[in-house]
């Protein structure tokens, strides 16, 4: 999408990691962010969800954090890979709290899902879209949500700000972006069409379902997410010794 010729034929269905968080981790990464697009709005917002397997001992994110305090060496908690929005969750959580955590990176979150679930590690971050059928089936449990707000398919779970964690918040995105210097004429017709996709009520109930948030955010909605997420990732990304690969 950043080297498509500016004709708006060709987009990028964006999320936020892909933006905010990989060109901060990957040498090879060929583009900038918050240069090299022509940014047409938001799309939905999802949260992250905080779970742990059933048979640990944690019931809250504090006695998680007391755990990992009076135990240096127990707690472990799995990602994607290293990078990934679920890696850079946890390790933000792990700055604020100041514990020990050790990240074990997966190929992917299902590997991941299924230590937690088997106790071979201790917690995870996933997104509430794939989170949900494992808290439902009593397979995991979810200790937080990284909103501000809580979620409405899991009205139960506290936020992270609520458990105590004051003001965490990672809150992902997908956005509909372009390459740079589009028209302004094609960029107001695709914002358009994006602003009636969001009102189309089968559109915003399958959204919801799923654990997304709808977000109708414009282009300098979307251009503060950037800035700000990625200020946030590079500080926590150098907090942690994370090397770029």
């Amino acid at each position: 999408t950043a080297k498509a010729p500016p004709d708006g034929y060709l987009l990028g269905f964006a999320a936020s990691p892909t933006l905010t968080m990989s060109p901060l981790v990957q040498r090879s990464t060929l583009f900038d962010p918050r240069k090299d697009f022509s940014l047409i709005g938001l799309v939905v917002d999802y949260a992250n969800v905080l779970l742990i397997g059933p048979q640990a001992p944690a019931k809250s994110v504090g006695e998680l954090v007391d755990y990992a305090r009076a135990h240096p060496d127990a707690v472990s908690f799995g990602s994607a890979g290293i990078g990934a929005s679920n890696h850079l969750s946890a390790e933000l959580l792990k700055k604020q709290a100041g514990v020990p955590m050790l990240h074990v990176p997966y190929r992917g979150n299902s590997p991941a899902m299924m230590d937690v679930v088997s106790g071979k590690i201790t917690f995870m971050f996933d997104i509430t879209s794939t989170a949900i059928p494992f808290i439902k089936s009593g397979k995991a449990r979810a200790l937080a949500v990284t909103s501000r707000t809580r979620n409405p398919e899991l009205p139960d779970v506290p936020t992270m700000i609520e458990a105590g964690m004051k003001d965490y918040e990672v809150v992902g995105w997908y956005a509909l972006v372009g390459p740079r210097k589009l028209p302004d004429a094609v960029q107001a017709r695709l914002k358009r069409a994006l602003s009636e996709v969001s009102k189309d009520p089968a559109f915003r109930r399958a959204m919801t379902d799923g654990g997304y948030t709808i977000n109708s955010g414009d282009a300098a909605a979307l251009q503060q997410r950037i800035d700000r997420e990625y200020a946030l990732w590079a500080d926590v990304i150098k907090s942690a010794n994370i090397q770029a690969n």
